[in-house]
C-alpha cells in the first residue's frame, strides 16, 4: 500500500547530510544522459501571481511527478510562495510506492544543490556569504551551505529592511545595504522575485560565486548582463535554462557546462573564476529526494 507523507514526516528523516551527496548523484546521472525528463510544463493561471507546473522524471530505479504551485502573490500574506505533491513511483513495476507533501522537499533540494556546486565553485577559503533575500530560501541555503563553507560573516539584504533586520537578528547576520552586501562577498545568493536585475556584475569581486535561485521566468531577472557575460555559467540543465531562465536567454550568456558535468568531472572550472550557477530546479531532484525520504521512513 502507498505511503502518505506528510511534512513533519519528511522533516524529521531529510537531512542535508545525505541530501548535498544525492542531488551531486542525481545531477551527474542526469547530465550523463541517465534520466528521461521533458523541461517542466508551466500554466499561467495569473499573469505575475499565480502558476500551476507539472514535473514528471523517470530514473533507473524510480519515477514519479510533481505538481507544483507558484504564487507569488502568497508572500503578501505570509503563506508558502511555493506548495508541491510528489508522487512516487516503482519504475519497473508502476506501482504508487508513496505520496508525499513537496513544500519542504523544494526547499530543502534546491539548497542542497547550490551547497553541492558551491563546493566544487567557491573558493576554498570564503569566508563571506551575503543573502539577497531574507524569506524560505535565503535561511535554507544559509543552513545547506554551512555544511560545505565555515562563514566567518553572513550578510543579508532584503526590499523590506525590517525583514532583514528580522533575518539577521535571528541568524547572527548583518543587515545591509544591497551593494555593500555585494561588494567583498565569496559567495552570494539571489532568492528572491525580482523581475529586473538586482545584482551587478561590477559589484563582484574575482572568484566570487553567485548561486542564483530566483527570476525562473523567461522574462525575470536578478543579475545584470555584466554579472552573467562577466562569469563561467554554470546551469542545473540546458534545455530548461535557455526556455526559462530570463537572466540567461535575456543576456545571451554562454553556458559553460551542466552542474551535473561538474560533479562528474566531464568539465572542469577553475577555482580562481568567477562563477554564477542559475538554479531552476529540476523534477529528477524532486523525484530522487523523494526516494531519499521513502527509503530513510520505511527503514525507521
Amino acid at each position: 500500500m502507498a505511503r502518505t507523507l506528510t511534512e513533519s514526516e519528511i522533516a524529521r528523516v531529510l537531512s542535508y547530510e545525505r541530501l548535498i551527496p544525492a542531488m551531486e548523484r542525481t545531477l551527474a546521472a542526469f547530465s550523463a544522459g541517465e534520466v528521461i525528463q521533458p523541461v517542466r510544463q508551466v500554466l499561467t493561471v495569473e499573469e505575475g501571481q499565480r502558476y500551476f507546473g507539472v514535473m514528471p522524471a523517470v530514473m533507473r530505479d524510480h519515477m514519479g511527478a510533481k505538481l507544483v504551485a507558484f504564487f507569488p502573490q502568497n508572500a503578501a500574506a505570509d503563506r508558502p510562495t511555493h506548495l508541491a505533491s510528489i508522487v512516487l513511483l516503482d519504475s519497473h513495476s508502476g506501482s504508487p510506492l508513496a505520496f508525499l507533501d513537496g513544500r519542504l522537499i523544494t526547499e530543502m533540494r534546491t539548497a542542497a544543490v547550490s551547497a553541492a556546486v558551491t563546493r566544487h565553485l567557491a573558493l576554498p577559503a570564503a569566508r563571506v556569504l551575503t543573502l539577497i533575500g531574507s524569506g524560505v530560501q535565503a535561511q535554507a541555503h544559509l543552513e545547506a551551505l554551512r555544511h560545505v563553507c565555515r562563514f566567518d560573516e553572513v550578510r543579508v539584504w532584503s526590499r523590506t529592511r525590517e525583514n532583514a533586520e528580522r533575518f539577521a537578528a535571528r541568524h547572527g547576520a548583518r543587515a545591509m545595504e544591497l551593494e555593500a552586501a555585494v561588494r567583498g562577498a565569496d559567495v552570494i545568493v539571489t532568492a528572491t522575485f525580482s523581475r529586473d536585475p538586482l545584482v551587478k556584475g561590477d559589484w563582484l569581486k574575482p572568484g566570487a560565486h553567485v548561486n542564483a535561485i530566483g527570476a525562473s521566468l523567461p522574462t525575470w531577472r536578478e543579475l545584470d548582463d555584466a554579472a552573467l557575460l562577466g562569469s563561467t555559467l554554470i546551469v542545473d540543465s540546458r534545455e530548461s535554462a535557455l526556455r526559462e531562465s530570463g537572466d540567461v536567454i535575456l543576456s545571451k550568456a554562454a553556458i559553460f557546462a551542466e552542474a551535473g558535468e561538474v560533479f562528474s568531472g566531464a568539465r572542469s572550472v577553475p577555482r580562481q573564476a568567477t562563477t554564477v550557477f542559475k538554479s531552476l530546479g529540476l523534477a529528477v531532484e524532486d523525484v530522487a529526494t523523494a526516494r531519499l525520504v521513502y527509503e530513510a521512513v520505511i527503514a525507521a
